[in-house]
């Protein structure tokens, strides 16, 4: 049974020392070998910006794709081997601005894959412009005199949306966030995990400090329900989103391969997709 040092490599990691990416690819191995997965069994596609080196830090099978596009390829890589356990990873940049479009339609498809998004509020990789995630007022080098753009929360657009499970951590807390992402991979669907990972560098407002001081953990809450999609709205509204734990999980709903008539688990690769010369001919018949 794999512990979680067989998820590790030998490429050693090059984000800058105090990065919150750090406890993140903790987390991930850790639930990775929690859950009982061995490194064939998991798949890691990442998008770019310094969240998208995660897929090359990883024993297991990993693409590095292309900015804001780590979600169609990691549903397509999930239908095709429905054997993987999928987990696309990307920053805030990637999953909220450019990938905006791709996050909010897997939620509504609700593929069984799991989403991480590592939010330092900045982006990082192209030294430290305002990123979707930005507070109005956030100084950097693209904005000088403090962004005028409202910040996109993307716990409220994930629970508008009708995502099926929705959690938060921050980096600094590697227990809970081990836990929401071993959670997130064991539920039937689509999984967004927005982790709160400090830029050390760039972001000097968001720090691991201001997250101690701003954060309230849900699971301290002994009345909590999760289940509650009215309750988890309040939360994240009362809160301004600054909020950990599982935020809200439907475990009624049916994920995209339940609704597929006719789907089989098992991989394309291992089926018979060979079909006889009348059932051709049938099938061209009706296009005639």
């Amino acid at each position: 049974m794999a512990t979680f040092k067989d998820f590790r490599n030998k490429v050693k990691p090059n984000w800058c020392p105090g990065c919150g990416d750090f406890s993140v690819l903790a987390a991930m191995q850790r639930a990775f070998a929690n859950i009982g997965l061995e490194p064939h069994d998991v798949a890691i596609v990442s998008g770019i910006g310094c969240s998208g080196r995660i897929s090359g830090y990883v024993n297991a099978y990993g693409l590095h794709g292309v900015h804001g596009r780590a979600l169609p390829i990691a549903q397509g890589l999930k239908l095709a081997n429905r054997d993987l356990t999928v987990v696309a990873a990307g920053g805030d940049g990637d999953g909220f601005a450019i990938g905006m479009g791709h996050t909010v339609h897997a939620i509504r498809r609700n593929v069984d894959i799991t989403y991480i998004v590592m939010d330092n509020q900045v982006y990082g990789l192209t030294k430290g412009q305002t990123s979707p995630r930005s507070e109005m007022g956030f100084k950097t080098k693209s904005t000088p005199s403090g962004s005028i753009e409202a910040a996109i929360h993307p716990m409220e657009m994930a629970l508008t949306v009708g995502a099926g499970f929705v959690a938060q951590a921050v980096s600094s807390d590697l227990k809970q966030l081990t836990h929401v992402i071993e959670e997130g991979i064991k539920h039937k669907g689509f999984s967004l995990i927005n982790v709160y990972s400090p830029c050390v560098t760039y972001n000097k407002i968001n720090t691991y400090d201001w997250f101690k001081e701003n954060l309230i953990n849900l699971e301290s809450d002994e009345n909590y329900d999760p289940s509650n999609r009215a309750l988890a709205m309040q939360k994240l509204m009362e809160h301004q989103g600054l909020v950990t734990g599982i935020i809200y999980q439907n475990k009624e709903r049916n994920s995209y391969e339940e609704m597929i008539k006719g789907f089989k688990e098992e991989p394309l690769a291992k089926q018979d997709l060979m079909i006889d010369r009348a059932h051709f001919d049938k099938l061209v018949a009706e296009f005639a």
